[in-house]
């Protein structure tokens, strides 16, 4: 998608909109912690979605630019309800190729996808743990994730790419995004 900037050609002085729109951990839009439930509201909203220069996500709103806090990462992600599968972000857009798999201390599952890196909903946790498998194609038993949780050289596969681990404090450097933009 792309997001249409026709608007600040018209009105280039409009401020910026700050602390206003929120992406929560299930990928539910929020207004002023409201979350947002009106389908016209939201279809825009995923249509006007971007990334500036510095990392930082928007929503182009006409001419005004709508900073987005992220409770975790730019994209969430869910299985969607195809027989294939396939992993979505909350924007309805397919994640493209995944290129990695990560698990924080907190159980969080995150994919690094041609889209970006992603927070898989915890709604979807259990089928994700279900699809998993220990070095011997062995349904990955529960206490595998514990151990790789807490640092242990642990092996668990998802359909071919083995899970690494990660520090969620790191992830907005590693992936180069800003999760609470503010003016500078």
């Amino acid at each position: 998608m792309t997001v249409d900037l026709s608007g600040i050609a018209k009105w280039p002085n409009v401020p910026a909109c700050y602390d206003w729109l929120s992406l929560d951990r299930r990928g539910d839009w929020r207004l002023q912690g409201e979350r947002v439930t009106h389908s016209g509201l939201i279809n825009f909203i995923n249509q006007q979605y971007g990334c500036d220069e510095s990392g930082c996500w928007f929503v182009q709103n006409g001419p005004q630019r709508v900073f987005v806090s992220l409770a975790c990462t730019p994209w969430v992600f869910r299985f969607n309800a195809t027989p294939e599968r396939e992993l979505v972000s909350q924007t309805g857009q397919a994640t493209g190729a995944i290129k990695a798999i990560y698990l924080d201390a907190d159980g969080n599952i995150l994919f690094d996808t041609e889209l970006g890196i992603g927070l898989l909903d915890d709604r979807d946790l259990a089928t994700f743990i279900g699809q998993c498998c220990d070095i011997n194609g062995q349904p990955a038993e529960e206490n595998a994730f514990f151990g790789l949780m807490q640092g242990r050289s642990t092996r668990i596969d998802w359909h071919g790419l083995t899970l690494g681990k990660i520090a969620a404090v790191d992830l907005p450097k590693r992936f180069k995004f800003n999760p609470q933009p503010h003016p500078a």
